[in-house]
């Protein structure tokens, strides 16, 4: 970056100018186009997409779908004192027959107590039988058709696979709800993917309506800076320009938007708004000594337009890192990021010229507030020039101990944790748990024989009695185990029959008519327990859960190899018992975005640094700037570990997201110091001038953008907050790295004579 403008610099400038008026117009006609293929851009609702394509959990849930159809269950569950009377039972089924009928919802397998105790179609032997086991026949169905209280029930709705139903899977949950709500009693309504879908429409409903919201606040914290309705506008109109013309982009590209990357238009918003606050507050600085407007908007971008390219272009860089990531959403939320960077600043440089120069405009006069600032920015210059090594020293020390923290980072397992606890899908949690049992349904599957016999079935009662008593002393986690065996064990031996075992499975399919399937496939040779758990656990609970249950499946089925005879003389192996489930999706879920984030945050760190150093063309410089970088960072994630704020969704990349944002305060402030001292400053004087020029446009640029990000707050999607808070704090980290520790490495750094970096 030169410090002395270059002619083609100054051409390009004047050729800007001059055009100002065609590219303002040209620009917005373009806006105008976006905005209909911008509204189409679609939102990837699926938890799959947030694991590599050869995640061996993924593998294992895809399997599992494809050999027993999936297990995408919704649970309808009230209280009633009369649940076991006649009143009682034949409400539970004409409230089921009622969520049947819902589109989505696969009607011919349903299952509710009522039918569970008295299955409308029997013949006279399971009608006798079940007449004189009405008891063991209850306990059979307890923790899943009713609660310990025997007042609690539920409805185990399944539904049918996505691309077969006749409706969204919103419009089926809200149909689900609605009939929920208008029961009586009340009813509420759980199930992973409910959660799931909770989770996606939180992001996006939030997502919408918190921009929405965060511009307006926006708008009033510039127009209390900048006290001209100019300097409103024109930082909206590039923000929504640049986030149009991405999202037109998007769609082109057959992009969609998802969960890691809803926060797309929010970071657009802060590169934008940061870099047309360093504009405004540079070129009212020239107006107020006395320049003409075109000359103040030339001058302005001569000087700025190289640290805003660089700045858009490390920003770029860092959110490019990403690609390296295995995860597709994560990938392209990598180049979503770098397109939306680089239309700030085609926005930026396009848009500004013509945007500055409309109507009349004068520079206000300094209000007190402004003074005050500068003030306080010459204290804290002039403290980093007296005190340096304590500063330096108390750094160190606060760096140090914020990375002790990251020893206490831990990742957020509890789904329902994402949600605030007034959320319908938190307190339905709550319900169910707390009178029902587990509310997350998963499985452990391993290897059949083509024919089931005794022998097996034994070693299955086995492992079902081992799971049984896998939760710890005083504590449960695992709530029901469902195998095969627990039905075939109930229906005694038939009399004279063929086949005493298929006569009993031929019984089952009377009552149950998917019963079997659903457990057993054999074609594939598998066969699996249903099992349900407690999804409000903390991580290590959880995920010892899951260790265990898979060590189990292993010990009683650890497989066998099979010689097949053909002509190549292949020899294939009978996989072991695993534990499988989108129960197992969720619990890895932020380990998976984690994998490789180390990995993309060194990239990006790399990519910087290098950028940085082409940028000022020295080493020296670039090794500098990264300082002020790194500190917000480790501040951030060192203070979630001492605060106990655990990794989600929201804050799994918020180290890669941080290095491609905190670029922009020493990019400008490098570039201020490096203007003045081709002016022929001193170092001192040099920072100085930058402290009191660019400082300003720091701390009004930092201001403006926390104030936006606070709106997070009110999201009903915990990881947003979390995102917003963290995010303004790293804006914060990065001021104060650039007001603060940049001056002093500066000065320690770059000797007091008069070098151009370029």
């Amino acid at each position: 970056m030169s410090s002395h403008p270059q002619r083609w610099l100054e051409s390009l400038v004047d050729y800007l100018y001059k055009l100002r008026w065609i590219l303002l117009l040209i620009f917005m006609v373009l806006t105008g186009l976006a905005i209909y293929p911008a509204s189409q851009l679609s939102f990837e609702q699926s938890i799959e997409s947030l694991y590599s394509k050869d995640d061996p959990h993924l593998l294992d849930y895809l399997e599992s779908k494809r050999l027993f159809g999936g297990d995408e269950f919704v649970f309808v569950a009230y209280t009633t004192p009369e649940l076991l009377e006649p009143e009682g039972l034949l409400e539970v089924r004409r409230f089921s027959q009622d969520l049947s009928k819902v589109p989505g919802v696969n009607a011919e397998v349903t299952q509710n107590l009522a039918d569970a105790l008295s299955p409308p179609k029997l013949n006279f032997f399971l009608r006798a039988l079940i007449r004189r086991k009405q008891d063991e026949m209850t306990e059979l169905f307890r923790g899943v058709l009713i609660g310990d209280d025997n007042q609690t029930t539920a409805i185990v709705l399944r539904l049918l696979p996505e691309e077969d139903s006749p409706v969204s899977r919103g419009e089926t949950f809200r149909r689900i709800r609605q009939l929920a709500e208008g029961h009586s009693p009340q009813a509420y309504v759980v199930g992973e993917p409910v959660q799931v879908h909770d989770m996606f429409r939180y992001v996006e409903e939030d997502g919408n309506i918190l921009f929405k919201v965060s511009l307006n606040l926006l708008a009033l914290v510039l127009f209390l800076l900048f006290r001209r309705l100019r300097w409103v506008m024109l930082p909206l109109l590039v923000v929504i320009c640049s986030i149009l013309w991405t999202e037109a982009i998007l769609v082109l590209g057959h992009f969609q938007l998802s969960m890691v990357s809803s926060m797309l238009n929010s970071l657009v918003t802060i590169i934008g708004i940061a870099t047309v606050a360093h504009v405004a507050v540079h070129f009212q600085e020239l107006q107020r000594n006395n320049i003409s407007r075109p000359r103040a908007i030339r001058q302005t971008m001569v000087e700025l337009l190289p640290a805003i390219f660089w700045t858009c272009a490390t920003t770029a860089a860092g959110f490019a890192s990403l690609l390296s990531s295995e995860i597709a959403p994560v990938r392209s939320f990598g180049i979503m990021m770098a397109i939306g960077t680089m239309m700030v600043l085609i926005a930026a440089t396009v848009l500004l010229p013509g945007g500055i120069s409309l109507g009349y405009l004068s520079a206000p006069l300094k209000h007190s507030s402004e003074q005050g600032l500068e003030r306080i920015l010459k204290k804290v210059c002039l403290g980093t020039e007296q005190y340096p090594r304590l500063i330096l020293s108390g750094t160190v020390l606060l760096v140090l101990f914020a990375a002790a923290g990251f020893s206490r980072l831990t990742v957020e397992t509890d789904f329902s944790k994402n949600f605030r606890d007034s959320s319908d899908i938190v307190k339905a949690l709550n319900f169910v748990e707390t009178r029902l049992g587990g509310a997350s349904t998963w499985e452990v599957n391993f290897p059949a024989p083509p024919q089931l016999n005794d022998d097996y079935l034994d070693r299955v009662r086995a492992l079902a009695s081992d799971l049984q008593q896998v939760n710890p002393p005083g504590k449960q986690q695992l709530t029901k185990v469902i195998s095969i065996t627990d039905t075939l064990d109930f229906i005694p031996k038939i009399p004279f029959a063929s086949d005493p075992l298929q006569s009993k499975l031929d019984s089952i399919k009377t009552l149950q008519p998917d019963f079997e399937s659903s457990l057993y496939n054999s074609e594939k040779g598998r066969m699996r327990i249903v099992l349900r758990a407690l999804e409000r656990q903390s991580a290590e609970e959880k995920l010892s859960l899951i260790d265990k249950v898979d060590a189990l499946a292993k010990k009683h089925f650890p497989g066998s190899k099979v010689t097949e005879k053909t002509d190549s003389s292949d020899v294939e192996t009978a996989e072991s018992g695993k534990a499988a489930g989108i129960f197992i999706l969720l619990a890895y879920l932020i380990d998976s975005l984690l994998n490789d984030q180390l990995f993309s945050f060194l990239l990006a760190g790399a990519s910087i640094l290098a950028m940085m150093t082409v940028a000022f063309r020295s080493l020296k410089i670039g090794i500098i700037s990264m300082i002020p970088n790194l500190f917000p960072i480790i501040l951030v994630v060192g203070a979630m570990g001492w605060f106990n704020l655990p990794l989600n969704i929201g804050t799994a990349m918020i180290a890669s997201v941080s290095m491609g944002l905190t670029t922009d305060s020493s990019i400008h402030f490098i570039t201020g110091f490096l203007r003045e001292r081709s002016r022929g400053a001193s170092v001192v004087d040099a920072i100085r001038r930058t402290h009191r020029g660019v400082g300003r446009a720091i701390i009004f640029a930092t201001c403006a953008l926390v104030a936006g990000f606070s709106v997070l707050t009110l999201s009903h999607f915990i990881p947003l907050i979390y995102f917003g808070a963290l995010v303004s704090v790293a804006m914060v980290g990065g001021m104060l790295g650039s007001l603060v520790l940049l001056p002093i490495l500066l000065r320690l750094f770059y000797k007091d004579k008069v070098k151009s970096a370029a």
